[in-house]
């Protein structure tokens, strides 16, 4: 019954798929002798057996005998009366190897055994759950809904491993329900303590990038390059992508007949508008391609300052800006320069700012906030279309409109 605790600890963790045989023997081994030093001083003249398959163990301690009253060290030393106890043909000078059984440890060192044992066991587990995931960041995984909680949801995977997607890497649109299979990238995998941390994102672009993988067989071949992803999570992504072979079009193959190809990805990230671009290194053409679905009149490019200026019509305008501004955002994103758009043939045209006096400022960044930052690209809009751009009331929109045709009208 002495050992029936320790048994228990090794049925517990025989089975375990994480530690192989080998690794399981060196750390009951590690553990016990660490309770022989505490007990007896040394451990260098233990031998320790252990059968993890079976659960038992053995520990016999090898001491030499001498002669009765020259004991110095009771650990490494025997007298001949007690060695002649456990077999009555030893001699002085003789090897005397004598089990140890676990009762003579003490319930309490028993005890602190078994819990060193499930510490040490559980860290293994932890350095190579750690490990395993940390080879499978940047990668799409899928787990199960546990737990919702306010600022975030635990997942939990098919072996049980524990994943976090914090509310800020969760699409605005996301609605999990416990059960549900949710897909992510492994974004990031740290060490707490010795608990591994793994975060799982569904905004990341490298999620767009890798579900791309997943869904388009030539961008998974590589015969599709996919150069640059920019997203604002829910709402609108942009996505560069190449092809070395002339006889493949990129944008075509990504997208597939009336769309069927990326309607998934779409499905995927919450009805996500995503426009696939060519890329090329022709700066002028790649800025007017990812301004679509607008159409470009002419391009004004500074390289020092990274701005281009961009000339459109002015039906044009609206398009290159996108609902909310998200179009020219991640066209700046995608291409990296800043990109102010201007209207063809408008001649004579006053910067929004100019009439701070007369219009508050936090109204005129609201209206910079969607691309609107002259008096006539904000004549040229209806008034209801400004109401539902801009987070602004009629009422004050209205005053505005009225403010900025009294200049032209002078």
């Amino acid at each position: 019954m002495e050992n029936l605790a320790l048994i228990e600890s090794f049925s517990e963790f025989k089975d375990d798929k994480l530690i192989d045989r080998v690794t399981l023997m060196a750390i009951l081994e590690d553990v016990f002798r660490n309770a022989l030093k505490k007990k007896f001083g040394d451990d260098d003249n233990f031998d320790i057996i252990i059968n993890p398959d079976k659960g038992d163990l053995e520990i016999w301690r090898n001491r030499i005998v001498v002669a009765d009253g020259e004991v110095e060290n009771e650990n490494q030393e025997i007298s001949l009366t007690d060695a002649q106890k456990i077999e009555p043909d030893f001699e002085v000078g003789e090897d005397v190897s004598e089990e140890v059984k676990l009762f003579d440890l003490g319930r309490r060192s028993i005890l602190a055994l078994r819990q060193n044992l499930i510490a040490k066991i559980q860290e293994h587990d932890n350095t190579n759950i750690y490990k395993q995931f940390k080879d499978l960041e940047g990668e799409i995984y899928t787990a199960e809904v546990h737990h919702i909680r306010h600022r975030a949801v635990i997942l939990l995977d098919d072996e049980g491993n524990e994943l976090i997607l914090p509310k800020d890497k969760q699409i605005p649109s996301d609605f999990f329900r416990k059960g549900e299979n949710v897909r992510g990238i492994i974004e990031s995998v740290e060490l707490k303590g010795s608990k591994p941390n793994i975060v799982m994102s569904r905004t990341a672009p490298a999620f767009l990038e890798k579900l791309f993988e997943q869904e388009i067989p030539e961008v998974f071949d590589g015969l599709i390059t996919i150069k640059n992803v920019v997203r604002i999570p829910g709402e609108k992504a942009k996505v560069a992508v190449d092809s070395y072979d002339d006889r493949i079009d990129p944008v075509g193959a990504c997208v597939g007949m009336k769309g069927s190809r990326i309607h998934g990805i779409v499905r995927e990230l919450g009805n996500e508008n995503i426009d696939v671009i060519n890329h090329t290194n022709n700066l002028q053409l790649y800025i007017t391609r990812s301004l679509s679905p607008a159409r470009v009149t002419s391009i004004k490019i500074d390289e020092e300052t990274k701005r281009a200026e961009v000339i459109l019509k002015p039906e044009e305008v609206s398009k290159a800006i996108g609902r909310g501004g998200h179009n020219i955002r991640l066209a700046g994103r995608l291409t990296g320069y800043d990109i102010d758009v201007f209207r063809e043939g408008v001649e004579e045209d006053v910067e929004l700012s100019e009439f701070s006096d007369e219009i508050d400022a936090w109204i005129i960044e609201e209206f910079s906030k969607v691309g609107l930052d002259t008096a006539k690209s904000i004549l040229e809009q209806d008034v209801a279309d400004l109401v539902k751009r801009t987070d602004l009331e009629e009422e004050t929109i209205e005053d505005v409109l009225r403010i900025l045709k009294e200049e032209f009208e002078d």
